[in-house]
């Protein structure tokens, strides 16, 4: 079975700092859905290990939502929390038994039976990829997972995993954003197209540093988007998420507001067309240079 994410996702990472009730929550997502955001980002680490649980608590109590939406999480990172005092180190742990246990442990927290999609957090230097690859054939086979990624991962990092499944991974979630463009010089953007793979992004708007970052950066790249949000009559939020939605590369953009009114802002970078000269406007500001 094909996956299919929306084009802008609901990211719960700060779950917790929004000190939402199970009710204020639940609201949240619904408005979500109800605006066409069907993909609800997590990790079992967002939170101290207590966000997938907030959002467990949204299904308890209204199981029906489930059908509605895609959950994505991700495993692979031991933090030390006093949740688990056998972490004595903040490490990464692709192996089998950590997986499992990591995926076993998301679905109670998510009070869901199984996840859409579950990603590898980020490159392990001690990834042993036989056993990382028995991890998700176990939890596919089982039907606790539907469909496998990564995340953070590079174009051979990504292929060495790969290499040793029989089925695709679906996505690399990776940090994208006008002031951000790693990805793009280090191949991964060609890398991803070429593999016809959607890549997640994470952090569009640079960690909020889009907007309120003093430095010649931000300060260029803000004054282009302003021009062209005067133009589009939206704010510059909404030219920054449809700067990704445009590429041909189809991201899928990981929000990471708790606030309906944001949320529907970005949404209208979906209804919005940049010119090629509009999109290279803006990566001209935030090179600092002219394309040679």
């Amino acid at each position: 079975m094909e996956l299919t994410l929306s084009r802008i996702s609901l990211g719960l990472w700060r779950a917790r700092e929004w000190n939402y009730s199970t009710q204020q929550l639940g609201t949240l997502i619904i408005q979500s859905l109800e605006s066409g955001i069907t993909t609800f980002d997590h990790a079992d680490i967002y939170g101290n290990y207590e966000c997938e649980a907030l959002f467990g608590n949204v299904l308890k109590e209204n199981p029906s939502l489930r059908k509605k939406m895609q959950i994505v999480t991700k495993c692979g990172i031991k933090l030390v929390s006093q949740k688990f005092p056998y972490h004595q180190l903040h490490c990464y742990d692709t192996s089998k038994a950590h997986i499992i246990k990591s995926a076993v442990n998301s679905l109670r927290n998510l009070s869901t039976d199984y996840i859409d999609l579950l990603l590898i957090h980020r490159p392990d230097p001690f990834m042993n990829a036989d056993d990382t690859a028995e991890a998700l054939y176990d939890l596919k086979k089982s039907g606790k997972v539907l469909h496998f990624g990564v995340s953070n991962f590079l174009p051979h990092q990504f292929s060495h995993l790969q290499s040793r499944l029989n089925f695709s991974l679906t996505t690399n979630q990776i940090e994208v954003s006008v002031l951000n463009l790693e990805h793009f010089d280090n191949g991964n953007i060609d890398f991803l197209q070429e593999k016809k793979i959607s890549p997640m992004v994470w952090s569009p708007f640079a960690g909020g540093r889009l907007f309120l970052e003093n430095s010649e950066q931000a300060n260029r790249v803000r004054n282009v988007l302003n021009e062209i949000a005067h133009k589009y009559q939206v704010g510059i939020d909404t030219v920054a998420t449809t700067w990704l939605l445009v590429h041909p590369v189809n991201f899928i953009v990981v929000l990471g507001s708790g606030k309906i009114d944001r949320i529907k802002s970005a949404l209208k970078g979906l209804e919005i067309k940049l010119t090629r000269e509009e999109w290279f406007k803006l990566w001209v500001a935030s090179k600092g240079n002219d394309v040679p």
